[in-house]
């Protein structure tokens, strides 16, 4: 098996050239929303679309005939770039949008995050993102006039001459941390998950504040355990609605926990058998696999070299995060 860090996590953007010096080339754009090759991303209302049927469900791909059709509704269409030697528009369609006849079905990625590739993903998750930014920028944030689209839909204008503001897509900062203290790690259920699952503590990074004083305060705040060391590990981007995940291990100075801020419904400290114990009773399931949260723990329960992950797999994703 691949090392962990050979494991793409899932909408990390693998093979996906973005094609940045093309959004200002007005000829290029024009023949490309042309050409055979290029494809378009529907996206329905805060919903992308995937092809269902007996075989493992697709992206639902158009091509510039089907795509032509849908143009009248679009409320944005962006570049994406270019993925398995296509060249990707993401079409931003109101949720009513009629599609193309066949065993089509709308869907939040989550459910599919152990079922498609992590390259389709990815280019899913930049589709829904974007086109998530456009239909809540649609107004100037400064005059409340409308907004032009520019470079290929990765740029909003305020339409007002006096007022020329620019909106750029914007990306929220998040952390997420697994704690740990002796043979111990901290795990966290929200109120809306099932009461089996649980994962890492994550939150969002406020302003005027840096990643590591982000994970202290969150992990006080919803545990009440505080932190004495931390590290970087990695990060993942996930597109609900356009965040980047940021990745920590920190050790716990104390080990009592009290929920805080009403963020957890519970959290608790579980050692390596505990984990093992509650994946094989059907007690316990952990983040989805290929996502960071799964990664911190994996690496965290292999460590001792006594086990591995790969020996208990889950019979249930959990695509929360």
């Amino acid at each position: 098996m691949p090392g962990h860090d050979d494991i793409p996590f899932v909408f990390a953007g693998a093979g996906l050239d973005r094609l940045a010096p093309r959004r200002d080339d007005p000829d290029w754009l024009r023949e490309t929303l042309a050409a055979a090759r290029t494809r378009f991303v529907p996206v329905l209302g805060e919903e992308n679309t995937i092809v269902a049927g007996s075989d493992a469900p697709a992206p639902l791909l158009l091509d510039c005939a089907a795509a032509r059709v849908l143009l009248t509704q679009a409320h944005c269409m962006v570049l994406l770039g270019s993925y398995a030697g296509e060249t990707c528009f993401a079409l931003g369609l109101p949720p009513d949008a009629s599609l193309p006849a066949g065993k089509i079905a709308l869907t939040n990625l989550r459910p599919q995050l152990a079922v498609l590739e992590s390259g389709v993903l990815a280019l899913l998750g930049y589709a829904r993102a974007m086109v998530h930014w456009h239909r809540h920028n649609r107004f100037c944030g400064k005059c409340g006039a409308p907004t032009r689209s520019h470079r290929a839909g990765h740029e909003l204008r305020c339409t007002r001459a006096e007022c020329g503001n620019v909106i750029y897509p914007c990306v929220n900062p998040a952390i997420i941390v697994l704690v740990t203290h002796g043979g111990h790690c901290l795990l966290g259920r929200q109120s809306g998950w099932l009461e089996r699952r649980y994962s890492t503590i994550a939150g969002f990074v406020e302003p005027g504040e840096d990643p590591e004083a982000s994970v202290r305060r969150e992990v006080r705040e919803e545990t009440n355990i505080r932190v004495t060391s931390m590290q970087y590990d990695a990060s993942q981007p996930w597109p609900y609605p356009a965040s980047l995940m940021l990745g920590f291990r920190a050790t716990a100075d104390n080990t009592d926990i009290h929920c805080n801020d009403g963020e957890l419904a519970d959290a608790r400290w579980f050692s390596r058998e505990d984990i093992v114990r509650g994946i094989r009773d059907g007690g316990l399931v952990l983040p989805t696999y290929r996502s960071i949260s799964y990664r911190l723990v994996q690496t965290w329960f292999e460590e001792s070299g006594k086990y591995s992950l790969d020996h208990y797999p889950q019979t249930e994703a959990f695509s929360d995060r």
